[in-house]
C-alpha cells in the first residue's frame, strides 16, 4: 500500500466517521429513528466503493496514463448500479424517496465523491505540498 493510499484510506475513514455522527446525532435531535434508511449500509457501501476506486486509479495511472479517467468512470457506473441494486427499490417501496432517505445516501455519497476528486487531482498534478502539510 502506497503513502497516498493510506494516506487517503486514514482521510476518508476520519471525514465520514465524523460525519456520521453528526447525521446520526442530527437524526436523535430530530426525533428521527436514527439507523433508519439503510444509513450504515449507504456510508460502509461508499468508503468501501472510494477505497476500490481510489487503489485502482493509483495502481493503474502509470500503467494506463491516457486512459486513468476511465477508472473513475467505471467506479461512478458501480456506485450508480449498486444504488438501484441496494437502496432504489426500499427507498422507493412507498413510492416516494423522503429528504431523509435522500440524505441517507446522498451524504456519504457526495462526500467520498469529493474526497476522491481531491486525492486524485493531487495525484494527477503530482502535487506533494498535502503530503508535506500532513506527514504520516
Amino acid at each position: 500500500m502506497t503513502i497516498s493510499i493510506s494516506k487517503f484510506i486514514k482521510f476518508l475513514i476520519i471525514v465520514l466517521g465524523l460525519v456520521f455522527s453528526l447525521h446520526i446525532l442530527i437524526l436523535k435531535l430530530l426525533d428521527s429513528i436514527m439507523f433508519e434508511n439503510k444509513i450504515i449500509l449507504a456510508y460502509s457501501v461508499n468508503i468501501i466503493l472510494a477505497i476500490i476506486i481510489y487503489t485502482l486509479f493509483c495502481k493503474f495511472k502509470k500503467m494506463f496514463k491516457n486512459q486513468i479517467g476511465f477508472v473513475f468512470i467505471f467506479g461512478s457506473f458501480l456506485k450508480f448500479i449498486l444504488f438501484f441494486l441496494l437502496f432504489n427499490s426500499s427507498y422507493k417501496a412507498d413510492g416516494d424517496i423522503s429528504k431523509l432517505e435522500f440524505l441517507a445516501f446522498f451524504t456519504p455519497y457526495s462526500l467520498c465523491l469529493i474526497i476522491e476528486i481531491f486525492f486524485m487531482s493531487k495525484e494527477l498534478n503530482g502535487d506533494n505540498n498535502f503530503d508535506k502539510k500532513h506527514p504520516e
